[in-house]
C-alpha cells in the first residue's frame, strides 16, 4: 500500500508537470522581437505611418493684423491675428518710450490669434509714445507640432518679420509698432 501511494504521488507530479509544460499560449505570436533586453531600452523598430507624423510644412509670409485698445482702467489690450500654426508660442511686449519701462506677456496662437495684456499700472497708461512687439521665440522652444511644420531651424519662415536669431537657433519672428496713446485712443505712427 505505501509502494502504491509513493506511485500515486509521483505519477501526480509528473502528470502536473506535464500538464503545465503544455500550457502554452499558441494563439499569440513569438513576442521576442517586442523583448527588451538588460534594462536597456531598445529601439522601437516598428515601421510608423509616414503620413501621420509628417506636417504639411508652413509655406506663406507670416502676416500679422494687430489691433489696440485702452480699457476702462487705462491699460493697452493688444489683440493679434496671424496666419502662423496653431500653438505657435508668441511673446507679446508694450515698452513706454520716454521710460523704457515695458510690460510682458507670452500666448500661444489658438484659433489664429492671441490677445496680451492688458498692459500699465493700476492707475492706467501715461499719454505718450509706446512700442508694441509680437515675437516669435527660437523654434527649439516651440511645440512639436509646431516645428514640424515651421522646420527645426524656421527655415519654413518668409515674410518681412522674419529674421536670424542673434544666437544661432535659427530665424525668429519679430514685428515692431510705434504707437501713441491720447485720452481719445491709440494712434499708429510711421
Amino acid at each position: 500500500m505505501v509502494l502504491g501511494a509513493r506511485m500515486k504521488r509521483w505519477q501526480s507530479v509528473v502528470l502536473s508537470v506535464v500538464l503545465l509544460a503544455g500550457c502554452g499560449n499558441d494563439d499569440q505570436p513569438n513576442s521576442n522581437a517586442d523583448e527588451r533586453l538588460g534594462g536597456v531600452a531598445q529601439p522601437n523598430t516598428e515601421v510608423q505611418d509616414a503620413g501621420a507624423d509628417e506636417a504639411k510644412a508652413f509655406v506663406q509670409p507670416v502676416e500679422f493684423d494687430i489691433s489696440l485698445r485702452i480699457d476702462e482702467a487705462g491699460r493697452l489690450v493688444i489683440e493679434v491675428s496671424t496666419n502662423l500654426p496653431e500653438g505657435t508660442r508668441l511673446r507679446v511686449m508694450a515698452e513706454r518710450s520716454a521710460s523704457g519701462v515695458s510690460w510682458r506677456d507670452s500666448q500661444e496662437v489658438v484659433e489664429g490669434a492671441v490677445s496680451a495684456g492688458p498692459f500699465g499700472p493700476g492707475s492706467g497708461l501715461l499719454e505718450g509714445e509706446y512700442r508694441v512687439r509680437v515675437m516669435m521665440p527660437p523654434v527649439s522652444v516651440q511645440p512639436a507640432a509646431v516645428r514640424a511644420r515651421l522646420g527645426d531651424k524656421g527655415q519654413h519662415l518668409t515674410g518681412e518679420w522674419v529674421a536670424e536669431s542673434e544666437h544661432g537657433l535659427g530665424q525668429i519672428v519679430e514685428a515692431v509698432w510705434q504707437v501713441r496713446i491720447e485720452p481719445s485712443g491709440v494712434e499708429f505712427l510711421p
